[in-house]
């Protein structure tokens, strides 16, 4: 019974644990990006944590199906790129609360959900593109400007991509962290941030900030995160309802965002790995690595405070080299999927360009921008409705 039970629980906390390292650093950077104090930070790192352990804990036990949940690291560097809409941690929060309550009616209302998923694939990874392409740019900025710090952690990546690919965002985190120690002391380890708590934000609702981080928040995590966890889920043969995962995910958002947590979603890349037989040879068991993983994430939410304080103590442009080096392969998928189809190409690009530019027009930020510029394009060229004839003359033939 215990050599049964070993597979799936070490699966799960190793899940846990690479989920945690490869993109804490980006979520303290985006709060920080969007208002929040380090004490702020930290307590939407514990919240996030808490709550993707419970939602990993009681939905798999209760389907008992592989689902996993993660926060939305795409909305994480949504945060970095989107530091200029406000600097009133209030109205994050209020933003963050739209974001799961649009979450929750998607899975009230099905149809919003299908609409949602139905932008264009080319737009939905141009911007999601445009949001990743500053960040992935770091490595490069930190090699001219702290290179005894960044360019340890970037040779650590590189050997360990090649090797071991899973650890190597992890290692990366670890060698910045031994770099700050031998140039910068440990001193950051007794600050008072280093002991996690929560802090409650008070919500405000202002319609600018809702529109420029709430709505492509929405957006990014449907269709970067929510979308693709459906997907990995049915590839290894798991079909949950929809609708409890968006509710309970939605609320959880709702929830933590007076806490700082930004949002809770479906999980995809670690997933793959909890719903696959790695996890175990019987598909009938594979959920108990996400309920473990959930107990891990339970544990994990209690460094919060000593991550962020790591991370408020290392230059900027090192922490967000390291998550650059993370999401390089993101990156990659994204312009994939937005140059795919040679019909929509400019579209794509020009979605891209804008969402990179980080113009703000009306105190609205570019990601949302990128979208709409985008799609007056592709309305402009008549690329759907090529695209329609296309579908039409197969259908003739």
């Amino acid at each position: 019974m215990m050599r049964g039970l070993l597979q799936p629980v070490s699966t799960g906390i190793v899940a846990a644990v690479t989920g945690f390292a490869s993109s804490f650093v980006l979520v303290i950077a985006g709060l920080r990006a969007v208002g929040a104090s380090e004490a702020q930070a930290a307590s939407g790192l514990l919240m996030l944590c808490l709550l993707v352990g419970l939602t990993c804990i009681v939905l798999p036990w209760y389907f008992r199906m592989p689902i996993s949940f993660a926060w939305s690291t795409p909305g994480a560097a949504l945060l970095v790129a989107a530091g200029a809409s406000t600097d009133d941690f209030g109205a994050t929060a209020g933003a963050f609360m739209v974001c799961g309550a649009l979450i929750v009616l998607c899975g009230l209302w099905p149809a919003l959900g299908r609409a949602i998923t139905s932008i264009p694939k080319p737009l939905a990874g141009a911007m999601l593109a445009g949001i990743l392409f500053p960040i992935c740019l770091a490595p490069i900025t930190a090699s001219i400007e702290q290179p005894l710090l960044a360019i340890p952690v970037i040779l650590v990546w590189l050997v360990l991509f090649r090797l071991a690919p899973r650890w190597a965002v992890p290692a990366a985190m670890v060698t910045a962290a031994i770099g700050l120690g031998l140039t910068s002391g440990t001193d950051w380890l007794t600050t008072p941030v280093a002991s996690p708590a929560l802090i409650f934000t008070g919500p405000v609702f202002d319609p600018l900030v809702i529109v420029s981080l709430g709505l492509p928040l929405f957006i990014v995590t449907m269709a970067g995160q929510n979308v693709p966890g459906f997907a990995v889920l049915s590839t290894f043969g798991y079909h949950p309802p929809p609708r409890p995962i968006l509710v309970g995910s939605g609320i959880a958002t709702v929830l933590g965002a007076v806490f700082g947590a930004h949002s809770i979603n479906l999980a995809a890349i670690t997933a793959a790995l909890m719903a696959s037989p790695d996890a175990h040879p019987d598909t009938a068991k594979r959920w108990i690595a996400t309920v473990s993983s959930g107990f891990t994430y339970l544990v994990l939410g209690l460094a919060a405070g000593l991550a962020t304080a790591l991370v408020a103590a290392s230059p900027p442009v090192v922490i967000i080299a390291v998550a650059g080096l993370a999401f390089l392969g993101a990156l990659v998928t994204s312009i994939t999927s937005a140059l795919e189809d040679p019909q929509h190409r400019i579209s794509a690009i020009v979605t891209l360009l804008v969402t990179v530019s980080g113009v703000s027009i009306g105190g609205i930020g570019s990601a949302f921008w990128g979208l709409v510029i985008g799609g007056a394009m592709m309305l402009w060229l008549g690329e759907g409705r090529t695209k329609a004839r296309r579908t039409k003359a197969r259908r003739v033939s």
